[in-house]
């Protein structure tokens, strides 16, 4: 029986017969075991519990009879009731609570408190403490959406407005409170929670008391890896659990939770279920009782019945069921008191620890056109099929708008309607969907359809302290926290607002993750137009948007934005007045409107400010400026220095080097100059990596910065003449931009901070404009004067004509232009001068205008043009028109000279002429500036076009345009080659270009057109003229209008505007004061006319002038003015510059105020009055150079400065103004200076105050002369300088530290020499190479003092070729010498190694042949050639019996300074150890019989720095004369005669013969490669031959090459010579250890190892890495050979040594320690001596002592050990201390031969050290011991 039940469990009830299709009699016999079955399982729990469980059993017979009665239908919430278990999916997680959905659509709440005790008690904790737990673990770290839980119903609660809602736990002590300990069984599916986590595994709450649940950490490692939250289990974490294995009587229990078991799991009849323990989420085998229309009847577990509703069937089957159909079903829910239980057959439930299948996010919400009705249920709803294919349910009560309106017709199968899904229930894999048409149309249905900013309507629901609750949907609710109730705070918002209102509120927040909603109804925000800010990333620059305040602070105010944005105003964006107390003007929750200035999205940082254009703030408060520098990135107008990263096709992309290269900004390519034929040549230019100074931002938006190069648009923005806004245009303003587009009906001309303005093509030229675009191009710079502004449409009309942006002096104008581009041109030069590699860019820069080519034609063309081509010229066009060939016939290969006219570097073309009169030698004349001449036109270029003067042939440039807008000329207007024109010279030297500057035309007389100075003021552009009947003196008052740093704008009546300078404000100005700042606009000021200035001309005019009565009227506030007589009125009568400047006088003090820094002329300008301006050059502005570097960042402009007059400057319109007084610049003082040129090897030229020229010699830069002396300056550096002398207008100066800062005491390494008399004989100097002639090295000593050295000085080489001493001498090398000799004019020096100790100026390694080789050798220079070579010899000692038996190795080392690392070993015959020793030391030892094969005559190197190794040459006196003959081409020339012929070929004969002899001696040593192929062919096994060749390689530091020499003697030597062979495997390991890798060194190890005996190669390679002082990878070499070698006593003693030499004496003691346990206890006694040994020569003597003392105490009777200790302490020890031992031992018992031994060793040791009587008393100890053995003898 109990076998037939194990493999066949049944399932199943009672049936009647009736119904049996199948044979009835098998059918009968199965139900009747059942029976038996179910009366067992009842007898055994009656056994094991009470009487109230058989009557519980009874009750639910009852129900199950009841049950099928009962009508099957879906569970719906009045169903639900306290008690129930359902199988619930987790919806939702949040920190306090899981939202569970369950089934039929149903959901409910598991607070955080109803997770397990485990977890509620850490809460507690967490609670109590005030603290975070570390192992607590919120709910969204724990729970997924999507997890199956089991569940309790705790309460169902009803709210007011009747809806329920239902509260769940998933805590197992309630879940499970149906088991108990004794009805565990294993395989039973338990839901669990961790309650700890222990070393093998977690301890697991199933809430059964008294029962313990365990699971392994082995069976939980699958499902950690699986669900990927971490390395461990939580606590608090919901898991599945199966039971393994029940252990006294469920007392115990083994879980696992391996999803492959628990996904296996099914409850059976086995594990005894009942009713009251039946959990939700079993699985179990069901079978069909009847199929209903709602849903099917099951039985399960043999007794149980269960139902399974329409929503629950698989949707695969439908309802296709048939009855006794048995298939698996999961519970779903068993109600308490009716024990309904309901099952679902869907097949995501079937497998235990699944999930079911969720809906696509972007499917929630959504509209479904057509849904197709499947089947309707009148009391429930209906069932409907979507259009993608899936089920959907739509409750009774959505199907329509209300009760009445509800049509049963509509919903038959197959109708079709229009639905949108408004949820979807996981439980029953359905979406939820709703018919209602307002459900439909619903803007918002959810949380995640509202977006921050929306408008949206809302019901009042509820009004707290917090704020009001709003009702936006039926599932949607809202906040309106109490500060956005209104515009202003609400004290009482009951008032306003009543429950039940409808409001129109914004949303300021949305989380639907949190379901939190925050909404305003502040108007201004909820009726705002401008864009919503809700992400830090949309807040561009300029963006201008609302916000409201919530908080004011002293230091500005915090506005708060959409999504919890915020930003900082700062104090000084508050408003364009100063605002001292921010709280007491703003409130919180003022609704602001402010423009966002800068934003930092990744640090969440944000900058706003409430002024609303963008100029920037006045800077009235000194600590202002540098905090908006810190907040706004880079403002308009910076000047930065760039680096080029990338060229692409329209610009460069750079990177700005004072962020260290870390903010990337763009040039386009048109912003590369003003000049675009500049542009293009620019761009092809650059490189990546060239770095461009002085560039100036353009526009900083956000992260794309934009920079120009344009100098025209630099100095405009720098001199303030550019408008920042559209507010500041003013009719009749003259304004630098460039073009942004060209259109066919005019041209968009962009300024500066974005201004854009359209010239129509009326007012684009004063010629006729057929095409726009032949006159324009994109971003070309032009000068544009505003027509009219319109002020609605915010739009600018321009004119671009000539005759009205022109100043009036076109000669100025275009002169300015070409003086420009030739700037430009330098700046080009220089850049490719600068590239290093001699390309065809460098020889462009060497070609200018007026310089004489030597050519050769190339080619004639048809035209009559020529092509040529030179060395001069490689890789260059070089061209000739037919006008510039002159008369001339050429024919190509012929030579010619020509003139270059001009180079064009963009195309690499250059054009020459070859007429006569321009190659003629021209007159050296001197032209007068200004001076008229005619010229004849050359060559005509796109900016200028090349002229020569007709008198003298000299070439100029003349400039093609008069102004920037002067582009466009008529074919006839155009200069044409040969043409004659009148050009007037402005520049009459001749420059770096080549040519002299000049302008077409006649130089106007006397006609003076003023154009304006770079210094004056925009102010009179925004001023339009307005007639007025002032006169001088009259009081005025008027309104602030505006302020600027040096004046102040006052309106004085609607029309007529005043201006009021900074010197007219203040009867006292502090210095350092900001005089314009005390005044604020919309203040009321009282004024006295004091003059006033014409409106075009801005210049002051006299009362008397006509125009006055138009002109701006200039005013004065200084009290005494106002009250008392005009002081100083402008203007008197004579209208000079020059008079008004002459009432200044040289050294007179003035108080002037900071106009600006001009960056490009590098002054300060200034004005002192109105009508007077200065300038302080840069270098006269401090005598800080830290001030000096940046002057712009120490003066702010409107500061007010004291100032020293020095002068006027040469236009006679500045006072020309010093900070620093008057510089005297006499010998001794200390001044600044700036480089303006660097000359290599000479020094500096400094340009000083006062417009006066020094210079410094590169023997004055430093105290210590380096190699590179002038690597540090760049032109344009400042620096301090100390003025050695000023004579004749020659000024020397110092930079020494030595001379600046005199008290510092800095060591001064090379001391100045001035004359002759500071050099001493013997002396060591320093100095630099100048030059190299035939007759010396000439060499300076300083800036007067030059020496020679003779050739013999210069190295002990004999050097035949001159080249070779100018390659390693060349000009500047900076040498050391040692003097020589001095006489009166001479100073002898000498450069050799043994005067100076340095190294020889000309390497070893050129094998060049000595001075001293010619003379013939004595032995006595061999002996010491041989002293030099000596080799060191090292012993390795045997250390064991058995090696001490084979021949000796002894190792030859090269001496140290040559350590090669190559170790050569050799055999000797036996020695003693002792011998060995003294060996070691001193002997050069042979081997005997085979002598020469080991003779090693020199050392190699392995370092190629090092001197290489000298070679005795074959006959260096024949080779040289041989070199000479070839040198000297002059004696090849001369013919020879028939005995010098004869005399040639003897002396030929006779070298032969020494060449032959040479080869032949025996003693010759090997000098190339073929050498010493010869030598080891003859003895292929000496290893010493190989090692040399070796060497010979390494010596040319030809690495390669040697390890071929290695490899090819490990396949040459005889495999028996294995000494030979190791010998080449350890300089191999050797050279790999110098110049190899950790790599290369290990892999020959690896093979030295298999090839050889491997102990030996591990003891080599300890040695090399120990020589190499590779510490480290020595000891993990040891720690391997302990491991490898563990009985070779050798390797414990070796690695003794090491660590002994090292100094690690205690870890020896260790090692002795470890030694004994390994090695077998024979060896111990020697081994303990042979660490004493090392003790004592390495280490600590006294544990040395200790040692010996206790192995002799333990083996008196090794003499082999006394006799140690006694040599040991004899050498080491006290005199008392030997004798002690010598006592010790002749009273031991011993073998006589033994004490005669020692006894005799006593008496050598008294003789040698003691007395007489020591002696006699050793004598008379022996004849007392012989008397004591023979008297025991006798008995």
């Amino acid at each position: 029986m109990p076998s037939m039940e194990e493999n066949f469990p049944r399932g199943g009830i009672q049936k009647k017969p009736t119904e049996g299709k199948t044979p009835n009699a098998k059918l009968e016999r199965d139900n009747l075991f059942d029976v038996q079955h179910e009366e067992q399982s009842k007898k055994r729990k009656r056994s094991q519990s009470d009487q109230g469980k058989q009557k519980k059993f009874k009750a639910d017979k009852t129900a199950a009879a009841k049950d099928s009665v009962v009508n099957i239908e879906p569970l719906t919430i009045e169903a639900v009731c306290e008690g129930m278990l359902l199988l619930g999916c987790v919806k939702e997680v949040s920190d306090y609570e899981l939202v569970v959905s369950l089934p039929n659509g149903l959901s409910g709440f598991v607070p955080v408190t109803q997770i397990s005790d485990a977890y509620s008690k850490m809460l507690s904790k967490q609670v109590a403490q005030g603290e975070l737990l570390e192992d607590l673990n919120s709910l969204p770290d724990m729970y997924s959406p999507g997890t199956l839980v089991r569940c309790i119903v705790t309460s169902v609660e009803k709210s007011a407005d009747g809806r329920r809602s239902i509260k769940l736990s998933i805590d197992p002590r309630k879940v499970n409170k149906g088991l108990n300990a004794s009805a565990l069984a294993s395989g039973m599916l338990l839901s669990g929670f961790v309650s700890s986590v222990e070393d093998h595994g977690y301890l697991i709450d199933i809430g059964v008391s008294g029962t313990h649940a365990f699971l392994p950490r082995q069976k939980a490692q699958n499902y950690i890896k699986a669900v990927k939250r971490g390395s461990d289990l939580k606590i608090g974490q919901n898991l599945n659990c199966v039971i393994v294995e029940v252990k006294n009587e469920g007392r115990v229990v083994r879980l696992s939770i391996d999803r492959s078991e628990v996904a296996a799991s099914l409850a059976t009849e086995r594990q005894n279920w009942a009713l009251s323990s039946l959990l939700p989420g079993l699985v179990v085998k069901a079978r069909v009782q009847k199929v209903a229309p709602l849903g099917i009847k099951v039985s399960f577990l043999s007794s149980f019945t269960g139902i399974v509703d329409f929503m629950h069937v698989d949707p695969e089957k439908s309802m296709n069921y048939s009855p006794d159909q048995v298939m698996k079903a999961c519970i779903l829910s068993v109600h308490p008191t009716s024990k309904v239980v309901r099952l679902t057959l869907r097949q995501s439930f079937l497998h235990p620890g699944g999930s079911p299948n969720q809906l696509s996010s972007d499917r929630m919400g959504a509209v479904v056109e057509e849904s197709t009705v499947k089947a309707f249920y009148k009391q429930f709803g209906a069932i409907f099929e979507l259009d993608d294919g899936t089920l959907a349910f739509a409750r009774l009560k959505h199907l329509s708008k209300n009760r009445k309106s509800f049509k049963p017709g509509a919903f038959k199968a197959g109708c079709k309607h229009k639905c949108r899904i408004i949820d979807y229930s996981l439980m029953d894999e359905m979406c939820i969907i709703s018919l209602k048409y307002q459900v439909i149309e619903a803007r918002f249905l959810q949380y995640q359809d509202i977006h921050t900013g929306d408008v949206v309507q809302g019901k009042v629901l509820a009004l707290k302290p917090i704020g009001m609750q709003v009702k936006v949907t039926d599932g949607i609710r809202g906040l309106v926290p109490s500060m956005h109730l209104a515009d202003v705070i609400l004290k009482q918002p009951e008032k306003k607002y009543n429950i039940g209102d409808e409001v129109q509120c914004r949303v300021l927040e949305c989380n639907p993750g949190g379901k939190k909603l925050i909404l305003t109804l502040k108007k201004s925000l909820v009726q705002s137009k401008l864009p919503v800010l809700s992400n830090y990333e949309d807040a561009k620059p300029g963006l201008i948007t609302h916000g409201f305040v919530v908080c004011a602070k002293e230091f500005g105010c915090i506005v708060k934005f959409y999504n919890d944005v915020k930003g900082l105003v700062p104090k000084h964006e508050l408003s364009s007045e100063p605002v001292s107390c921010p709280d007491k003007v703003f409130h919180d929750g003022q609704v602001v409107k402010v423009m966002v200035l800068k934003c930092e999205p990744q640090q969440e940082r944000l900058l706003l400010s409430f002024r609303l254009s963008s100029k920037p703030a006045p800077e009235d408060k000194k600590e202002c400026t540098p905090k908006k520098r810190q907040e706004v990135k880079y403002q308009i107008g910076e000047m930065v220095d760039v680096k080029v990263l990338k060229k692409k096709h329209n610009g460069l992309e750079v990177s700005i080097l004072e962020d260290e290269g870390t903010v990337i900004a763009w040039i386009p390519t048109m912003h590369l100059s003003d000049f675009v034929v500049n542009c293009k040549l620019l761009w092809h230019c650059l490189q990546e990596g060239d770095v461009l100074p002085r560039v100036m931002c353009l526009s900083d938006k956000g992260e794309h910065i934009t920079l120009s190069r344009k100098s025209a648009v630099i100095s405009a923005v720098q001199e303030e003449q550019v408008v920042r806004s559209f507010s500041e245009i003013q009719p009749g303003m003259l304004l630098t931009g460039y073009v942004r587009n060209v259109m066919p009906f005019g041209v968009f001309v962009e300024f500066p901070f974005g201004v854009t303005g359209l010239a129509p093509k009326v007012s684009m030229s004063d010629k006729f404009v057929t095409d726009t675009k032949d006159h324009f191009v994109v971003g070309q710079t032009v000068i544009a004067k505003v027509m009219s502004i319109d002020e609605e449409k915010q739009r600018v009309l321009l004119n671009l004509k000539v005759s009205e942006c022109s100043s009036g002096d076109s000669a100025a104008e275009s002169f300015a232009l070409l003086n420009q581009y030739f700037k430009e041109m330098k700046e080009i030069r220089n850049l490719l001068r600068r590239r290093g590699e001699p390309s065809v860019a460098r020889g462009l820069c060497e070609l200018v205008p007026g310089k004489e080519l030597q050519l050769v034609v190339q080619d004639v063309k048809e035209d009559g043009s020529a092509l040529f081509s030179g060395s001069c010229v490689t890789g260059l066009t070089v061209t000739a028109t037919r006008y510039h060939l002159g008369d001339k016939n050429i024919v190509p290969g012929e030579k010619t000279k020509a003139l270059v006219l001009h180079v064009d570097a963009l195309t690499s073309r250059v054009y020459v002429s070859l007429q006569e009169e321009l190659l003629k030698q021209r007159p050296k004349q001197r032209f007068t500036e200004n001076s008229q001449h005619s010229a004849i036109v050359q060559h005509v270029a796109e900016e200028f076009a090349i002229v020569s003067l007709l008198e003298t042939g000299h070439l100029a440039a003349i400039p093609i345009a008069s102004h920037f807008n002067d582009t466009f000329r008529f074919d006839s207007e155009k200069l044409k080659v040969g043409q004659t024109i009148s050009a007037t010279l402005k520049v009459v030297k001749v420059n770096d270009h080549g040519v002299l500057l000049a302008v077409q035309g006649p130089a106007k007389k006397n006609v003076f057109v003023r154009v304006r100075k770079e210094s004056e003021t925009a102010l009179e552009e925004m001023l339009a003229p307005v007639e007025h009947s002032l006169s001088l003196g009259d009081i005025v008052t008027g309104t602030v209008k505006s302020i600027k740093p040096t004046h102040v704008t006052v309106a004085i009546d609607d029309k007529l505007t005043g201006s009021i300078h900074a010197s007219r404000i203040l009867d006292e100005v502090p210095i350092g004061s900001f005089p314009t700042y005390t005044l604020k606009a919309g203040q009321k000021v009282t004024a006295r006319v004091i003059g006033g200035r014409d409106v075009n001309t801005h210049r002051y005019l006299p009362i008397t002038h006509p125009h006055f009565t138009q002109s701006i009227p200039e005013l004065s506030i200084r009290p005494s003015e106002i009250e008392g007589e005009v002081t100083e009125m402008l203007n008197l009568k004579e209208d000079s510059a020059l008079k008004k400047l002459e009432l200044y006088s040289v050294g007179q003090t003035v108080t002037c105020f900071v106009k600006k820094y001009n960056i490009l002329k590098n002054w300060l300008e200034v004005e002192v009055t109105p009508d007077i301006r200065g300038r302080v050059p840069q270098l006269l502005l401090s005598l800080n150079t830290k001030v000096l570097k940046h002057p712009e960042k120490s003066f702010k402009n409107g500061q007010a400065i004291s100032a020293t007059v020095t002068g006027t400057d040469v236009t006679e319109t500045n006072l020309c103004l010093s900070l620093t007084g008057i510089q005297s610049l006499e010998q001794g003082t200390i001044t600044v200076g700036m480089v303006t040129n660097v000359t290599p090897h000479v020094g500096l030229t400094m340009a000083l105050p006062g417009g006066k020229t020094g210079r410094v010699s590169i023997f004055h830069l430093n105290d210590t002369y380096t190699e590179n002396p002038l690597g540090d300056f760049k032109v344009g550096r400042i620096v301090r300088c100390y003025i050695l002398s000023n004579k004749n207008g020659k000024i020397q100066l110092s930079l020494r530290q030595s001379r600046l800062n005199p008290k510092s005491n800095s060591k001064v390494e090379d001391v100045e020499i001035t004359c002759i008399k500071d050099v001493k004989k013997g002396q060591l100097v320093r100095g630099y190479v100048k030059s190299i002639t035939p007759s010396g090295v000439f060499f300076g000593l300083s800036t007067s003092l030059l020496s020679r050295i003779l050739f013999q000085n210069v190295s002990p080489y004999f050097v035949q070729k001159h080249s070779l001493y100018e390659k390693y001498l060349p000009e500047g090398k900076l040498l050391t010498a040692k003097v020589l000799g001095v006489t009166e004019k001479h100073i002898e020096l000498s450069l050799l190694p043994e005067d100076t100790g340095m190294p020889s100026v000309l390497p070893e390694s050129l094998d060049l042949p000595r001075y001293d080789a010619e003379e013939e050798k004595g032995e006595a220079d061999d002996r010491e050639k041989r002293e030099e070579l000596k080799m060191k010899t090292k012993r390795r000692r045997g250390d064991s019996e058995s090696e001490q038996e084979k021949p000796k190795k002894k190792k030859i080392c090269p001496a140290d300074e040559n350590d090669s690392g190559i170790e050569v070993y050799y055999r000797e015959e036996e020695e003693d150890d002792q011998e060995e020793e003294a060996a070691k030391k001193k002997s050069k030892i042979k081997k005997h019989g085979e002598a020469p094969r080991l003779q090693v005559s020199m050392g190699f190197t392995w370092d190629e720095d090092m001197n290489a190794m000298e070679m005795p040459a074959l006959n260096q006196k024949e080779e040289s004369s041989e070199s000479e003959e070839e040198e000297d081409p002059q004696s090849k020339l001369k013919k020879q005669t028939k005995k010098e012929k004869e005399l040639e070929k003897q002396k030929k004969e006779k070298e032969l013969c020494k060449l032959e002899a040479a080869l032949m001696d025996p003693s010759r040593q090997p000098q190339s490669a073929d050498d010493f192929d010869r030598l080891v062919l003859s003895s292929p096994n000496s290893s010493i031959l190989w090692l040399q060749y070796m060497a010979f390689h390494l010596q040319a530091t030809e690495i390669e090459k040697a390890r071929a020499v290695a490899e090819r003697a490990l396949k040459t030597i005889c495999f028996r010579e294995e000494q030979e062979k190791l010998n080449v495997w350890v300089a191999l390991l050797n050279l790999e250890n110098m110049y190899g890798t950790e790599e290369s060194l290990m892999k020959v190890f690896e093979r030295a190892v298999q090839y050889n005996e491997p102990l030996k190669v591990f003891q080599h390679l300890c040695d090399i890495y120990a020589n190499s002082e590779k510490y480290k990878q020595a000891e993990e070499l040891y720690h391997t050979m302990l491991k490898r070698f563990r009985q070779e006593k050798s390797v414990w003693l070796k690695y003794a040594s090491f660590l002994l030499k090292q100094g690690q004496t205690e870890a020896t003691h260790r090692l002795l320690e470890r030694a004994l346990k390994a090695l077998p206890t024979k060896e111990h006694v020697d081994v303990i001596s042979r660490f004493a040994q090392l003790e004592f020569r390495f280490g600590d003597p006294e544990h040395a002592k200790a040692l010996f003392e206790s192995t002799l105490s333990t083996y008196p009777k090794r003499t082999d050990i006394w006799s140690i200790y006694m040599d040991i302490m004899i050498k080491h020890g006290s005199q008392k201390e030997v004798r002690d031992i010598f006592e010790r031992v002749i009273h031991l018992s011993l073998a006589p031969k033994k004490m005669k031994f020692f006894f005799k060793r006593y008496l050598d040791y008294e003789k040698k050290f003691g007395t007489a009587e020591s002696v006699l008393a050793v004598k008379r100890a022996a004849l007392e011991y012989v008397e004591t053995k023979s008297s025991i003898a006798d008995t």
